[in-house]
């Protein structure tokens, strides 16, 4: 990802819509340290998020990065900032020392100034100390007042998922053709790892889940050494991206013919991923889609087994995750949008039975319904 990814009146009106959220709420400045939001205002693809890093924006006029000094000449020739003060380098500095001083510099503690607050890329000690340096200027949390304006995709970032949503399509079916008796799970994840980088995929923000035989009921389970066998059931999940941008995909697999139950799974599965499709459209409540799923699951005795979110929207992403604040789940308080993307994805993994099952697909949220985007058939994968 960079400012070459995207026209530069597509930046514009980002910044235009960021800068009415914050009249809207009263800011002089934000503190963007989430590096989706960086990325969505200025391009920037860089891993200064590894250390301390912070996007700082005012109302209107040039935008300033704090960010560790590894990261300069990236950022120089990549990203739409217009000061890029840096700190470390060869030697261990403290960050937050420059950013005091461009807070004095800049006039934050002169003004009123949100902050994002993430939780994967803030360490409690840099927020401690940055709260001290904002002291009463800060009046706000504002960690999802951008990413909610990212929600709706443009036409060029849609295309982007539509190619990475095809590149996904190519490695499940290296997956599929590499199934069989005898291979472990860690030979069958290269080869989808394979085929995602020669179709041009770029490093997912999130590890692949890849389980089969007694671990086919942990949700998030790695791939290991274990050797797939006849009778095995298993599912597989993973991301391809492009230009940064995300499309995920999850099948369920048996090598041999399942039995009776491994059927009733997939098909309960499957059942309330057609539900939860069936409720999205522009304008639904993010609860419905999930309530329908949660439907299906719970007709068939299976509540428990329902570990986690319908489903969520699907970000830029960067290391850990490329979920977006969006949820399909009871406690969601947003409405879909014609231009979101999200993953659909209710589970069942049932501990006690050594089995589970879940099937993912991302669709694209349309006026009257949505838009599925892999073209991978869903029926189970029968090696």
């Amino acid at each position: 990802m960079s400012k070459h990814d995207f026209a530069a009146d597509e930046f514009a009106a980002r910044r235009s819509a960021v800068s009415a959220a914050m009249a809207e709420h009263g800011l002089d400045w934000l503190v963007l340290v989430h590096p989706v939001s960086i990325r969505w205002l200025t391009g920037s693809d860089a891993k200064s998020y590894q250390e301390f890093q912070c996007l700082l924006v005012p109302g209107s006029g040039p935008l300033t990065i704090v960010a560790r000094e590894g990261e300069r000449a990236e950022l120089l020739d990549d990203a739409l900032i217009d000061h890029v003060e840096t700190f470390g380098g060869g030697e261990n500095e403290d960050a937050t020392l420059l950013f005091t001083r461009l807070c004095d510099e800049l006039g934050l503690l002169r003004g009123r100034c949100g902050i994002e607050v993430p939780a994967y890329y803030l360490h409690p000690h840099h927020y401690d100390r940055v709260r001290d340096i904002l002291g009463s200027s800060l009046v706000l949390e504002t960690t999802n007042l951008v990413h909610d304006l990212s929600l709706v995709k443009s036409a060029a970032e849609i295309g982007y998922i539509r190619r990475a949503s095809a590149i996904a399509d190519e490695a499940m079916k290296a997956f599929t053709s590499g199934l069989r008796p005898g291979r472990s799970e860690i030979a069958v994840a290269g080869d989808v790892h394979a085929a995602l980088f020669a179709h041009g995929s770029g490093l997912s923000a999130s590890p692949i889940n890849l389980v089969s035989g007694e671990r086919s009921c942990y949700s998030h389970g790695a791939p290991t050494e274990r050797l797939l066998s006849a009778g095995d059931f298993g599912s597989v999940e993973f991301g391809a991206t492009y230009r940064r941008y995300t499309s995920t995909i999850g099948r369920q697999f048996c090598i041999g013919q399942p039995t009776e139950r491994m059927r009733e799974l997939y098909q309960i599965v499957r059942r309330a991923c057609d539900a939860c499709i069936a409720e999205i459209r522009d304008g639904v409540p993010a609860v419905a889609p999930h309530e329908a799923a949660k439907r299906i699951i719970g007709a068939a005795g299976l509540e428990h087994g329902r570990v986690h979110t319908s489903g969520y929207g699907l970000a830029p992403g960067f290391p850990p995750t490329w979920g977006e604040p969006i949820h399909m789940i009871g406690s969601s308080h947003y409405i879909l949008r014609a231009g979101m993307v999200l993953s659909i994805e209710p589970p069942v993994f049932l501990h006690e039975e050594r089995l589970g099952a879940r099937i993912i697909d991302n669709v694209l949220v349309t006026d009257r319904g949505c838009e599925i985007l892999s073209r991978t058939s869903r029926d189970l994968i029968v090696a």
